[in-house]
């Protein structure tokens, strides 16, 4: 039986190595309480009304074009109309009853979809491919009738949490390193990962491009051997859990992501998925 994600990152025998300045490895056990600061509300915003318009960079970001920052871009470059006229004002407004383009295509404004999917090995993470091979989309294509796309990646035999949404500006926050989003993966390995490599691994791996540092790692609780390994970083590099592990002898015979920024596989069969909450969605808007 696969043991809980909470279970993942609580070590049998937690290895040991000398302390550095500036830097802390946890204990394992019960997570410090951190107290909830909420930010305070911006004085004198106040919402957009629909007779007064929306701002052209978040129409284009509402219909899943890009993020905010990337339409000012697309608009500056004059890769947008409204009403067939060529906008390249930033903060102009689309109006009801405008009509948006871009590409070619007339947009319109999609309800924002957030989804989660627990992807089994053997497919693509990519919205199409050249050669007809299963992909991510094939598994979410009847969730929804808007157009949605996954956030991240994981490799065609990485298996676990992947997050879908049209919702342009969340998934650049997401995906952007200076958020630092929680990952936790469950790795099988080929063979025991020793104490010396466990804690090379926790001070860092210098891999072709550039040093990972994961922020924790343990074996996995309840586990027969020291092959079943919990890893926890930020990194969003192309199979940087693999190449941790290859990187010093060791091959990764399965990998799942069972955790992913404040979600988690619970009551999420392999190969299904579902809308996240309202709760969740707000967590993820809360993250940074």
């Amino acid at each position: 039986m696969q043991p809980h994600f909470k279970e993942i990152m609580t070590a049998q025998k937690r290895p040991q190595r000398p302390k550095k300045e500036g830097k802390s490895f946890s204990k394992p056990g019960k997570p410090k309480q951190w107290k909830k600061v909420e930010k305070p509300e911006k004085k004198g915003a106040k919402p957009e009304k629909p007779n007064e318009g929306i701002r052209l960079n978040k129409y284009l970001a509402n219909a899943g074009v890009a993020s905010r920052r990337a339409a000012d871009q697309l608009i500056e470059g004059g890769a947008v109309k409204i009403n067939g006229e060529v906008i390249t004002r930033l903060g102009t407004k689309v109006m009801p009853g405008d009509k948006v383009q871009f590409g070619g295509q007339t947009l319109k404004q999609e309800k924002p979809r957030y989804l989660l999917l627990n992807k089994p090995k053997g497919f693509l993470t990519t919205s199409d491919d050249p050669f007809n091979r299963r992909t991510v989309m094939n598994l979410v294509e009847k969730a929804c009738p808007e157009r949605i796309y996954p956030v991240g990646r994981l490799d065609r035999n990485t298996m676990g949490l992947l997050l879908f949404t049209n919702d342009g500006e969340l998934a650049k926050k997401l995906m952007h390193p200076k958020f630092r989003i929680k990952k936790i993966y469950h790795v099988f390995l080929d063979k025991n990962l020793t104490k010396n490599d466990m804690l090379s691994i926790a001070d860092g791996i210098n891999l072709e491009d550039g040093k990972i540092v994961p922020d924790s790692i343990a074996y996995v609780a309840g586990a027969d051997d020291k092959k079943q390994i919990g890893i926890e970083l930020h990194s969003g590099k192309n199979r940087v859990v693999r190449r941790i592990f290859e990187h010093l002898g060791y091959q990764v015979i399965k990998l799942d992501r069972v955790f992913l920024a404040g979600l988690t596989k619970k009551e999420l069969p392999r190969g299904k998925w579902r809308f996240l909450t309202e709760k969740e969605l707000n967590m993820l808007k809360r993250l940074g």
